[in-house]
């Protein structure tokens, strides 16, 4: 038997045998969770003119210095300048104009005072002395300067970041190309939802999981089941292989008499990267390289089945989408109660805790059902190999699974 390898190393040897897919352009609007494949740089100035920030009054601060002592100053009303007015308004000295937030200032204009703070009566509006000039003025590049960096390489396009995007005048932009991924369940018991169910078969809950996970992570992915035949499965990987850069198969990975996964790998000529790691539960879990694309084996347990993507696989995934932070988001907490591990075994804990208090509480989930206890768990924790018990109240590293 194939002898079993540590997590860590397993996870090492994933990531240092895959890379990055290429880079595509794509408009903005299609760029949500992709990852920037070049740096950035401002196409225009955002705002493009010195602006608004209130609806008020545009002044010349001139007009009011010399005026110091006094509470206010009448300045004469001439006309209103709004967002997006194509004639610029010209200010005359001892004039205050009507203006808009958004709006260009007044040719002459230096100082905006609010509306709230002046007096207006029919043909005059009455400004206080003490307005700073320069108050309430947006000057033009604040957010935005032509010709500077907006952003990196290599980080995920936020719904921010692309709102800066399109501030910054860039519409179409290299990003690395979202990963096709291919789940592939195996059992001649497995049926799609929506489909009659007989005695002795189940639904394929896994398939479904693993695709929400890529859907969430914004990866596209394609679902297949195939019955335990040799024929069926070798032509079902040799497809994924050919249509999409990853592919993920759920079940058969073990050694029982209709376990072919690995032994179909093996006829196809994969480059057997490492296949079971001493990982409870997940144990049977494998990895390689077809055709250059990366293939993962998982066992078909729901909790084995869903404890190696996220370890394993999703990592991976992350890392061929360019994922500047590849796999699962680690926080602080506190364990509630002792936890029991295994000597040279990585052991991973469900559970749930609570991430907005001072000192996140960590509660293992206990129960008789495998799937209510994965859907309700929100966090995931790891005893290393070298630990064997871990106490209650010790301080912990939580991985988040929402």
């Amino acid at each position: 038997m194939t002898a079993r390898i540590g997590f860590d190393e397993a996870l090492h040897l994933t990531m240092a045998h895959i890379s990055a897919l290429a880079p595509v352009e794509v408009s903005i609007e299609k760029a949500l969770n992709r990852v920037l494949a070049q740096d950035l740089v401002a196409a225009v100035d955002a705002p493009s003119a010195d602006v608004s920030l209130k609806d008020g009054y545009a002044i010349r601060s001139s007009n009011i210095e010399s005026e110091a002592s006094e509470r206010s100053v009448s300045l004469k009303l001439k006309g209103l300048a709004g967002a997006g007015d194509g004639v610029r308004l010209e200010l005359p000295g001892g004039c205050a104009a009507r203006i808009l937030t958004g709006a260009r200032l007044p040719i002459g204009a230096d100082t905006v005072v609010a509306e709230e703070f002046v007096t207006v009566t029919e043909h005059h509006v009455a400004i206080p002395t003490d307005s700073v000039q320069g108050m309430n003025v947006l000057p033009r590049g604040t957010d935005v300067s032509a010709g500077t960096r907006v952003l990196r390489a290599g980080v995920l396009l936020t719904p921010g970041r692309i709102g800066l995007l399109a501030a910054a005048g860039l519409h179409r932009i290299a990003a690395i190309r979202i990963p096709r991924v291919s789940l592939v369940a195996t059992g001649n018991e497995i049926r799609m939802p929506g489909s009659p169910l007989d005695s002795g078969q189940l639904y394929a809950s896994n398939l479904f999981t693993l695709d929400a996970w890529c859907r969430q992570r914004g990866m596209s992915s394609t679902l297949n089941i195939v019955g335990d035949h040799r024929t069926e499965l070798r032509g079902a990987v040799e497809e994924s292989v050919a249509t999409h850069d990853a592919v993920i198969t759920s079940g058969g990975a073990w050694t029982g008499d209709r376990d072919w996964m690995a032994r179909v790998m093996d006829e196809l000529g994969w480059e057997k990267i490492y296949h079971r790691v001493r990982l409870g539960p997940g144990k049977a879990a494998g990895f390689g390289i077809l055709q250059g694309k990366p293939v993962f084996l998982l066992p078909g347990g729901p909790p084995s089945n869903l404890l190696a993507f996220l370890l394993l696989a999703l990592p991976g995934l992350m890392k061929l989408a360019g994922h500047p932070s590849p796999g699962l988001v680690k926080v602080p907490a506190i364990l509630s109660c002792p936890v029991a591990g295994h000597s040279g075994w990585t052991q991973a804990i469900f559970g749930h805790f609570d991430p907005t208090g001072n000192s996140a509480e960590f509660r293992p989930l206990e129960g008789a059902s495998r799937l209510i206890k994965l859907a309700e768990a929100n966090g995931l924790l790891l005893i290393p190999e070298e630990r064997t018990r871990i106490a209650n109240g010790e301080s912990i590293t939580v991985q988040r699974l929402a």
